[in-house]
């Protein structure tokens, strides 16, 4: 395939951004996209310019860094695929690729397509944790009687990967989607109803400090999450939040 590429510029975070336009050939439609991506850095290195700088670390749709804005889709045009899962087989030859980092006042570029996305990690510090000392105690813990219902909807809330999908698809920018999932995760299991009360005030707190929206109700971001992340977490989170506001 032959491509046309539009991809945001930005030498850092101080700096103005533009979209410049590149040309690649001979992609194959077996690339993932950040294959391609490495295909065109190396192009502009072996020209002497400065290659797109991009997050990638484990390129298997588990750590969630490799987040880029293709042609107005997180993630691009596949479903439950982040990025590095994304191949190129879903694009056609002579295809016009739009690509942007996330935007969102709380996740400022760095450079080129990299945004910092400590946020989320400031959000995590302020409660996503237990005080229950779980380690060697297998035995307390396989005692504490569990339905598997909760245990289920628990580790679906868990398979949330923090890479901000669903930031980059509202149109507020909110970051609900994965504050519920975090705030699920433990409310659905007695080991997390220690700091039950704390941990959705805290968080909340912290979410609305680093400067994130509301939440639309559009679902957007349920369908642009790679991991499938509920809708009925920001629900439970929104009950959660209610009930340790009147506990005090």
């Amino acid at each position: 395939m032959n491509l046309t590429l539009k991809i945001w510029r930005q030498k850092d975070a101080q700096s103005k951004g533009k979209m410049v336009d590149y040309k690649v050939t001979e992609i194959s439609e077996h690339m993932s996209f950040l294959e391609m991506m490495d295909v065109l850095n190396e192009q502009l290195i072996n020209s002497g310019e400065e290659p797109v700088a991009f997050d990638h670390d484990c390129r298997e749709g588990i750590c969630g860094m490799c987040s880029m804005y293709i042609n107005g889709e997180a993630h691009g045009p596949d479903r439950g695929v982040t990025t590095c899962q994304l191949h190129m087989r879903m694009f056609k030859d002579g295809d016009t690729i739009t690509i942007e980092p996330f935007r969102a006042k709380a996740f400022p570029v760095l450079k080129d397509l990299v945004v910092d996305r400590g946020a989320f990690d400031r959000i995590q510090h302020a409660g996503g944790y237990i005080s229950v000392n779980t380690s060697g105690n297998t035995q307390d813990a396989n005692a504490i009687p569990i339905s598997k219902h909760a245990a289920d909807e628990a580790m679906d809330a868990a398979t949330c990967i923090g890479c901000g999908a669903c930031v980059a698809s509202c149109k507020n920018s909110s970051a609900m989607l994965f504050v519920g999932a975090k705030v699920s995760q433990y409310a659905l299991l007695p080991q997390g109803q220690v700091e039950a009360v704390d941990r959705v005030k805290n968080m909340v707190a912290q979410m609305d400090l680093e400067g994130f929206g509301n939440c639309t109700n559009t679902g957007a971001c349920e369908v642009e999450c790679p991991k499938g992340i509920s809708l009925e977490n920001i629900a439970r989170m929104n009950r959660e939040f209610l009930s340790a506001n009147i506990k005090g």
